[in-house]
Formats: C-alpha cells, sequence, structure tokens
C-alpha cells in the first residue's frame, strides 16, 4: 500500500491535531471552551500537514523536511498564540512543533512521491 506525501501528510497531521485538541481535557480550565480547542487544535493539524506533504514532494530530504515541518508547525502555532494570548505560548507551540517534526519525518520516510496523471 503507497499513499502520497500530502495525503500521508493530511492524515497524521490530523489524528496528531485531534489528539492535541483532544489533550485538553486534561486541563479543567479549558472546558468552556474545548470545542474550540479541538476545532483549531484539528485544524492546524490538517494545514500543517497538507503544507508539508506538498512540500516533501519537492525536497527530497529527511533532514530538510523535519526542519521546514518543525518551521511550519511553528508559524502556525504562533498564529494561534496570537489569539489565545501569550501566556499559553509554550502550551500551544511546542505540540505544534512536535506535529511538525513528526509529519516532515513521516512524508519523507514513508510517503510516495505522486506522480502527474497524464504518466499513470
Amino acid at each position: 500500500m503507497s499513499i502520497s506525501k500530502p495525503m500521508l501528510g493530511l492524515a497524521i497531521g490530523g489524528t496528531l491535531g485531534l489528539m492535541d485538541g483532544l489533550s485538553g481535557f486534561f486541563e479543567p480550565s479549558l472546558a468552556p471552551v474545548m470545542g474550540q480547542v479541538i476545532t483549531f487544535s484539528l485544524l492546524k493539524g490538517l494545514v500543517t500537514g497538507i503544507a508539508i506533504g506538498y512540500l516533501s514532494q519537492r525536497v527530497y530530504s529527511i533532514p530538510l523536511g523535519i526542519v521546514a515541518g518543525i518551521a511550519i508547525g511553528f508559524v502556525l502555532s504562533f498564529l494561534v498564540v496570537l489569539q489565545a494570548g501569550m501566556a499559553l505560548f509554550w502550551d500551544i507551540v511546542l505540540p505544534g512543533m512536535l506535529l511538525g517534526l513528526i509529519v516532515g519525518f513521516a512524508t519523507q520516510k514513508f510517503g510516495k512521491k505522486s506522480e502527474p496523471a497524464a504518466q499513470r
């Protein structure tokens, strides 16, 4: 079974983003906003995954894929921090960067480069 790099990034990013959002249940102070936490964590994971997946089609280096994943995860997490407040900086940015690292590695290592439709 082979899956294209963008689809693999989307699947892993979405799964990890959902797990990140659901981890908010361990913090009782987030109870009133858990719907938003889960939704935005999932969206952040999906966007990170698809961005890294497309980047992985053009870059064929595991170290560069990992660094790019960390950078993309940081940027998207920082955008969330700007809305949530700087007090939650590390609580939001670290999981986002870890998600990017994992997706960057997985898409480079296990994803299949998709071919244009004309060559199939």
